[in-house]
């Protein structure tokens, strides 16, 4: 098995051995597949695009082919352990609503995105006053499929709002590894943001 992307295999050191695992935007199942085979864990993908259901299909990873747009209400309450969700959130038309869903299903939530606060991003916009294209954010603003852009700061004030308690966060550079600055400053440094959380009246 391919060594996992970095900020994948911190997510799998977050997913206790033997859990339910739902993964949104699940892509062609790396994450799954490998939960599979070195945590024990069972669980689904939901994707929508077809060729990356043929690949999960292939790598033996249960999915099903669904616009998360369109909800999780196929799903009862306490499904699944964790529900994950890796570079997705920026992707979805109403992510607030998912993120509260995410915690109605599962016991956990996990999301990963591009941080729009970077100062890199910031510099773009400061001084060329254009949308920025950056590693984190690499195509421009008719072609991309973020449209729902935050950062860490904003991420933070709607766990708060939604009476969310934040277990773990975890900001990377856009190769995926950790840097020592950023997590002084993740707004400022970090160029992707990764969290664990769960509701906080549980």
């Amino acid at each position: 098995m391919t060594e996992l992307r970095p900020d994948l295999a911190i997510i799998s050191e977050w997913i206790e051995p033997g859990s339910r695992v739902l993964d949104l935007g699940c892509g062609d199942g790396t994450l799954l597949k490998y939960l599979q085979e070195h945590r024990n864990v069972t669980g689904y993908g939901l994707e929508i695009d077809p060729d990356n259901v043929l690949a999960c299909i292939k790598n033996n990873v249960d999915v099903i082919q669904t616009d998360l747009d369109a909800g999780l209400s196929d799903f009862d309450e306490d499904s699944f352990d964790y529900v994950v969700m890796t570079h997705t959130l920026q992707a979805v038309s109403y992510p607030h609503r998912l993120v509260k869903e995410m915690l109605r299903i599962g016991r956990q939530g996990i999301v990963t995105f591009p941080n729009f606060g970077h100062w890199r991003v910031r510099t773009q916009l400061l001084l060329k006053g254009r949308m920025p294209v950056s590693n984190a954010l690499p195509h421009a603003w008719y072609d991309t499929p973020n449209i729902r852009l935050c950062t860490v700061k904003d991420f933070e004030e709607l766990c708060k709002t939604q009476g969310i308690r934040i277990l773990e966060r975890q900001v990377l550079d856009h190769t995926h590894r950790q840097r020592a600055l950023a997590r002084l400053l993740p707004n400022l440094l970090g160029e992707i943001a990764m969290y664990r959380f769960e509701n906080g009246s549980r």
